[in-house]
């Protein structure tokens, strides 16, 4: 599985970012930009997963890996976020709510 780190994400311009928490922890604080297909639904919406190479984060890296590891596994190149936004919060990145 591809991971990259939160500064890496940072980092990075142009690559989209699905955040697989739940809608409540999504409104709470996310990264500027992310879209929001909480992991108990995203089954039922892979048609809205970006077409090429996207990152996927949730609040530790958890729930983003075994997703990561299931979309690989139908064929989507997708790229997980270790640390996931609580990182992103504790590094003291810019947060949208």
């Amino acid at each position: 599985m591809k991971s990259i780190s939160v500064q890496q994400l940072h980092e990075r311009d142009g690559v989209p970012l699905i955040d697989v928490r739940e809608p409540d922890e999504f409104a709470a604080g996310h990264v500027p930009g992310a879209v929001n297909l909480p992991m108990s639904s995203i089954g039922d919406r892979l048609d809205e997963l970006p077409d090429g190479a996207f990152d996927v984060i949730c609040q530790a890296g958890g729930r983003s890996g075994r997703v990561v590891e299931a979309l690989e596994a139908r064929g989507y190149d997708a790229t997980n976020v270790d640390g996931g936004t609580g990182e992103w919060i504790a590094s003291g990145y810019l947060v949208e709510r």
